[in-house]
C-alpha cells in the first residue's frame, strides 16, 4: 500500500544516489587492484545483494510473490537487465570515468519514451519526440563522437540505458496484471541465473581467477551497498509520486563526480555540465508529460 511522505520520498532516493555512487567507486577500485573480470563482479555483486534481499522478499510473502501468468515474459525483462548491468559493469571496469557513465545512463527515460511510441503504440506528442531529440542531442556533446580521441568503449553506458530502457518497458506492460511484489520476487530470482550464464559465456581459456580474501571483502560491500541502494528506490516511490522523486534523483550525477573526483582524481570537463544539463531538462520535461497524462487518463 502506497504512502504519501513527499520528504522521506525525497531523502530515500537522495540515500539511494550515494549508495550507487559507492557502488560506483568500488567496482573500478577493484578491477584496478584484481585480475577478476566485469562479468563475475555483476555475478556476485547481486548473488551477494539477493542473500541480503531474502529477508524483505520473504516478508512480501515469497511463494505467493511468483503466482503468474507470464513467466516466459519475466524471464525476458530480466534477461534484458542482466544485460544492462553487464554493460553497465563493463563499462565502469574499463574504467570509464563515473561522471561520463552517470550522465550518459540518464538517456534511459529518452529510450523508453521511444519504445512507448514505437513499440506499445502509445500516443506520443510532437513536444516530447522534441524533447527526446535534445536529449540525444546532449548526449553527443558529452561523447563527441566526432573526436580523434573518440573510443567505441564508452558507448556502454549508452548500451546499458538502452537495456534498462527496455526493461521499463516490459515492466509497465507487465504492471497491469502483475504487482510489484512479484516484479521485484522474478527480478532478484532470475537475475542470478542470467549472470552465471553471461560469465560462463565470458569465461577465458585459463577458466576464472578467483577473488582473493580482499576480492571479497570489496564484492560483499557492493552487493550489501546495491541491496539497500534497491531497497530505497523502492521505498523512495512508495513514498511519493515518481513526478516528485525525479529531480531529486539526478543528483546522483554531483554525487558521482564527487566519489570520482574523491577516489580517483577524476575532473569532468566542462561539456559534461552542458550535455548533463540538456539531458536533465529533457528529461523532467518527458517525466512531467508522463504524469500529467497518466493524471487525464484516470
Amino acid at each position: 500500500m502506497q504512502t504519501h511522505q513527499p520528504v522521506k520520498g525525497a531523502i530515500a532516493i537522495i540515500t539511494a544516489g550515494v549508495l550507487f555512487a559507492c557502488v560506483n567507486t568500488l567496482i573500478p577500485k577493484l578491477t584496478s587492484v584484481s585480475p577478476i573480470d566485469a562479468s563475475v563482479i555483476a555475478l556476485v555483486q547481486y548473488l551477494v545483494a539477493f542473500l541480503f534481499l531474502m529477508p524483505s522478499m520473504a516478508t512480501m510473502g515469497f511463494f505467493q510473490s511468483l503466482k503468474t501468468k507470464h513467466f516466459g515474459q519475466h524471464c525476458f525483462r530480466v534477461f534484458l537487465s542482466a544485460i544492462g548491468i553487464q554493460c553497465w559493469t563493463m563499462a565502469l571496469a574499463h574504467p570509464i570515468p563515473i561522471w561520463q557513465g552517470i550522465a550518459l545512463l540518464m538517456t534511459s527515460p529518452l529510450f523508453v519514451t521511444i519504445g512507448s511510441g514505437l513499440l506499445l503504440k502509445e500516443k506520443v506528442d510532437r513536444k516530447r519526440w522534441i524533447a527526446t531529440f535534445l536529449g540525444f542531442i546532449g548526449a553527443m556533446i558529452i561523447l563527441e563522437p566526432w573526436s580523434e580521441n573518440f573510443d567505441w568503449i564508452v558507448l556502454l553506458p549508452i548500451a546499458a540505458a538502452f537495456f534498462w530502457a527496455c526493461y521499463s518497458l516490459m515492466v509497465k506492460k507487465l504492471s497491469s496484471e502483475d504487482s510489484p511484489t512479484t516484479m521485484v520476487a522474478y527480478l532478484f530470482i532470475l537475475i542470478t541465473p542470467f549472470n552465471i550464464l553471461i560469465a560462463l559465456t565470458n569465461l577465458s581459456p585459463t577458466g576464472f581467477s578467483l577473488p582473493s580474501f580482499s576480492d571479497f571483502g570489496f564484492l560483499i560491500l557492493l552487493g550489501f551497498f546495491t541491496a539497500l541502494a534497491q531497497l530505497a528506490v523502492a521505498k523512495a516511490y512508495n513514498l511519493a509520486d515518481a513526478s516528485y522523486i525525479q529531480p531529486f534523483d539526478f543528483i546522483k550525477l554531483p554525487l558521482n563526480v564527487l566519489a570520482g573526483w574523491l577516489v580517483f582524481n577524476w575532473v569532468p570537463p566542462g561539456k559534461l555540465w552542458l550535455g548533463a544539463a540538456i539531458i536533465i531538462v529533457a528529461t523532467m520535461y518527458i517525466t512531467h508529460a508522463e504524469t500529467k497524462q497518466s493524471k487525464q487518463n484516470e
